[in-house]
């Protein structure tokens, strides 16, 4: 590893002209303060790759299903790094730079593995984008990363991405290639990417451990997305603390249904395996039966998703009687897991649980110990090691266990700002950052998140306690998810609108959600006052469901009638 470009004084690379001025935060005092510690490895993730290939280039690196064709294919981590100095090589002789921005917007293939450390061994960061994002939001990610290179599939599930692509072409002013996974023109990523190149590159990454190698746009629960910046030091020292907080080693099989486009999927997905030397399954399209057979096929050991991909799992009939033995650690991340959730899945599948919480900008930072049965209540655990989290109040004050707050972190796996918006950066001098959601923390250290701050819903003064409202209503067995939201109210500000999904064959009367609340005691003022019944959940990439979606719905269905009281499913008393 060299470290090339200028430098400012606070110790990041400045562009050069034509580059992306990124307005990274990392100042000397925090690097000193990680390297003495021992948290940051100061390596690049290609730095394992040439170490390991070296001794075991044959072993498989990805084991991948299409479900397109239903075929699996296996790339070797010899192949892989072939493929990947091909695409570095090549992506140089179109002129990217150390600095520059590939975006590619792809599923879980090789190409998107080979991409990204094509762009490790030339200095480029990465900008994946999720294959959900259509014209409107890449225009807008894309142009604001002034991203100089497009990689597209030709066509997945049956979209046309090039099509897509060849728009954002003339839109774009920095975009100047457009490049297609499986094309038949000039710019077919086959033929002009995995060609031998003029010049292979070198065999020492050009990025230091603090540059910028990641740029991710969050997901969006709450509108317009941010750019978020990793380094190689940042996201290694995550990797490090999930494989040591699911015990994993040379012997164990990865396997990954959530996309490598959000940071569950690069950083556990992509970069934890190749870390370790270790094979890894992976999906492009998200079936839970046939990953139940890839995991029993393939004696996959470990996986980290969000909690609907768990639940999915444990849907698959007769899953219980399948050959599941090796299936030892599954992380959940992105959304919460409720206890009714968990009691459902260890039914079914008898893997160890490690329950975190994490963001884009932090990736993981809090995780229980494993366990395959509930001990006391769940929790999101506590701060793994290099990390520390703390509940506040609204003036900054460090609330008593058990009190609800606003959740605050720092540590080793802190982003280095938002792409060009340093102003958003919502760190103090002493390295807290304001997550924006709401947790409470219990005597041993260990956290429960209640919501995000915008999540609140403050009916006549009083706050409702929204995750203990949806895990009563997740009990019930006709119950797939729920989310309470906040509908507008001219008198009381808000009340609460509960949304769920069903069971197939299941039905479910508002008579009856509120006759169990009554039964388990709640408070009939924090009972949810409307209910409405819906096929899916609107949810970012992540797994968590879009709240804003919800509310502006529930605001909608408010709206539309001549008065809330006309159509009440409960009538409360107001006078709180």
């Amino acid at each position: 590893m060299k470290d090339t470009g200028l430098k400012s004084e606070c110790g990041f690379r400045l562009a050069l002209p034509g580059q992306l001025e990124t307005h990274m935060i990392l100042d000397q005092s925090r690097i000193q303060r990680e390297t003495e510690l021992g948290i940051w490895p100061n390596r690049v993730l290609t730095d394992y790759l040439m170490e390991y290939i070296a001794e075991n280039p044959d072993r498989p690196a990805l084991i991948s299903h299409r479900a397109d064709s239903g075929q699996i294919t296996t790339v070797s981590y010899g192949e892989i790094n072939e493929r990947a100095e091909r695409v570095g090589g090549n992506l140089m002789s179109l002129g990217i730079r150390p600095g520059d921005v590939v975006s590619f917007q792809l599923p879980n293939w090789w190409e998107f593995v080979a991409i990204h450390l094509a762009c490790l061994k030339i200095g480029a960061i990465s900008n994946p984008v999720m294959p959900i994002f259509r014209a409107r939001e890449l225009e807008y990610m894309i142009g604001f990363a002034e991203s100089r290179v497009f990689i597209v599939p030709q066509t997945f599930q049956n979209f046309d991405y090039e099509g897509l692509g060849e728009q954002l072409l003339e839109r774009i002013p920095s975009l100047q290639h457009l490049i297609v996974v499986g094309g038949k023109g000039k710019n077919a990523f086959e033929t002009l990417l995995l060609k031998e190149p003029e010049k292979r590159p070198s065999s020492q990454s050009p990025h230091s451990p603090n540059d910028v190698v990641e740029l991710l746009y969050t997901s969006g629960t709450t509108g317009k997305p941010k750019g978020v910046m990793h380094t190689s030091n940042t996201l290694l020292s995550s990797a490090s603390q999930v494989t040591q907080r699911l015990a994993l080693g040379s012997n164990d099989i990865g396997f990954m249904p959530a996309p490598f486009a959000h940071q569950i999927g690069f950083c556990f997905g992509m970069m934890t395996p190749i870390k370790l030397g270790i094979p890894l399954v992976i999906m492009d399209v998200w079936n839970p039966a046939i990953a139940v057979d890839l995991i029993e096929k393939y004696r996959v050991t470990y996986t980290c998703a969000s909690t609907p991909f768990l639940v999915d799992l444990s849907e698959v009939p007769e899953v219980e009687n399948r050959d599941l033995s090796c299936f030892r650690m599954f992380m959940t991340a992105g959304a919460p897991i409720l206890e009714p959730m968990v009691n459902k899945v260890l039914k079914k599948i008898p893997v160890n649980l490690v329950p975190g919480w994490g963001m884009t900008e932090v990736i993981q930072v809090t995780a229980t110990e494993p366990f395959t049965s509930l001990a006391g209540p769940l929790n999101d655990g506590a701060a793994l090691p290099g990390n520390e989290v703390r509940v506040v109040d609204d003036k900054g004050k460090v609330l008593p266990a058990g009190k609800t707050g606003f959740l605050q972190c720092r540590g080793s796996t802190l982003f280095v700002g938002y792409c060009k918006k340093p102003d958003l950066y919502s760190v103090d001098s002493e390295g807290w950052f304001d997550t924006g959601d709401l947790a409470w923390m219990d005597e041993n250290g260990n956290i429960r998140i209640a919501g995000r701050d915008k999540d609140i819903i403050i009916r006549g003064g009083e706050n409702i306690p929204v995750l203990e409202v949806e895990s009563l209503i997740s009990e019930l067995p006709q119950v797939h998810d729920v989310a309470l939201v906040g509908m507008p109210d001219e008198r009381l500000g808000e009340r609460g609108c509960v949304f769920v999904t069903l069971l197939p064959d299941t039905k479910l009367s508002f008579a009856e959600m509120v006759e169990y609340l009554k039964s388990q005691e709640l408070a009939k003022q924090y009972f949810p006052e409307r209910m409405e019944i819906i096929k899916e959940m609107p949810r970012t990439p992540s797994g968590k469901i879009q709240k804003f979606v919800l509310r502006d719905r529930a605001a909608k269905l408010v709206e539309s009638e001549t008065s809330y009281t006309k159509k009440p499913n409960l009538k409360l008393p107001d006078d709180l």
